[in-house]
This record gives structure tokens, sequence and C-alpha cells, in this order.
């Protein structure tokens, strides 16, 4: 959704034509990545030593992502703002000079580098749960059947997607990808899980048991340092 935030507000400053030609580029550029990514790791790690890393991979970059969306929440931390970032490019773009030519440079980078940086992180959990799993084509067509939908949605609404609840999805994969990384790293290390797979299960009620204790401890430790605040500033 970010990448097509930058994509749209490319293709109506600065024409489609550039726009689509930075996105194509960086749409080559990512599935050479998740190629050559996915089946050398494949091809060369052992399981066991793959799973651990993976899970490395993908605990620490769920926590990351749960974090963000826990900070959100508990209102510390501003929520994502598609509408906002929209205009900002647009703006950017409306300044910056035209030179003439069959592509405009500026608006094919600009393009390019928001698909290929917003893209990176679809392709690392793309290879590092098709790895893990050895399902490498199903993550991939995960992958790809969300983008179909975010453009689809996109070329329909003609405007930034403001109205999708962004940090609730990204609330959820966080504690998604917090326990298959957990799961996996125990695994790969040696540990038998109860009831085997099915412990993803348990480990996703841990994870939104946490965060939502979490969200709730943060919440009220705001208020009070709020309450505190303003008593002090009406004493004063």
């Amino acid at each position: 959704m970010e990448a097509f935030t930058i994509v749209l507000a490319v293709g109506i400053t600065r024409g489609w034509r550039s726009a689509l030609a930075g996105t194509f580029g960086a749409v080559l550029v990512l599935a050479a990545i998740t190629g050559a990514l996915g089946a050398g790791l494949l091809s060369t790690v052992p399981l066991g030593a793959l799973k651990v890393i993976i899970g490395i991979f993908l605990l620490l970059f769920g926590l990351k992502w749960l974090r963000k969306a826990i900070m959100r929440f508990s209102g510390l931390k501003a929520l994502h703002d598609e509408a906002e970032t929209f205009r900002e490019e647009v703006a950017m773009l409306s300044a910056a000079q035209r030179h003439a030519g069959a592509i405009d440079w500026l608006a094919a980078s600009t393009s390019f580098n928001g698909v290929l940086l917003e893209g990176l992180e679809v392709v690392f959990i793309v290879v590092a749960l098709g790895s893990a799993s050895k399902s490498l084509g199903s993550a991939t067509v995960g992958a790809l059947a969300a983008a179909v939908i975010v453009i689809g949605a996109g070329v329909l609404l003609r405007a930034p997607m403001e109205k999708v609840p962004e940090n609730t999805m990204k609330f959820v994969v966080g504690v998604m990808l917090s326990s298959f990384g957990t799961f996996w790293t125990a695994e790969g290390l040696g540990a038998k899980w109860w009831q085997g797979d099915w412990s993803i299960l348990v480990l996703i009620g841990a994870f939104l048991a946490v965060s939502w204790v979490s969200v709730q401890l943060l919440k009220r430790s705001s208020n009070s340092a709020h309450a505190t605040a303003s008593f002090s500033a009406m004493e004063s």
C-alpha cells in the first residue's frame, strides 16, 4: 500500500509512463532477488540451520512491526497516514523541474526506489516463509495475490487507501511473524512442540494476549502522565 501511494503520486503529478517504467523495473529486480535467495537457501543450507536462521529473522521482523503497532494503538506513536504521504510526494514532485525527454527520470527513479524499498520487506518475508516451509511457490503466490488486490483497489479508487486499517493489518502480521519465528527457531534447535504445527496457534494466542496487555498498560501510563502534567500546569 505504501509503494502504491508513491506510484500514484508520481503518476498523477509527472505522468504514468515514467511512473510505470520505474515500477516495472523495481518489480523485475525484486523477482530476481526472490528467485536467487530462495533457490540458494533451499539448495545450500540444511533444513535445521535454515529454520534457525529464518526463525530468528522472522521473530526480529515481527517484533519490530508489533512494537510499532502497540505504540500506535496505545497513542504513543502517530498512526501512519497514507493521505499525508501522498500530499508530501505530490508537493515534492510538483516543485521539481521537468526535463524534456521520453522518460521523466525523476518520476521513474522515485517510483523505482519506492517500490524497491517497500518491496524488499515483502521479498524477505516471502523467502523466509517459503524457504523454511519448503514452499517458495505458495509464498510467492500469496504475495502476488496481495499485490493484485492492492493495485486493483487503487486503480478503482484512484486515491491513496487511507481508509484501510493498516495499523491493524501490521499488528496481525507482526503477531503471525513473531509466532512463526518462535516456532521455527525452537524447532531448528531441536525442540519438539506439543501437538506439532498446532502449537503455532498457541503462540499466536500468547503474542496476542501479551500485546493486548502491553497496549492497556501503556495507555494507563500515558493517561497518568497526561493527568499529572495537567495537574502540575494548573498548580503553577
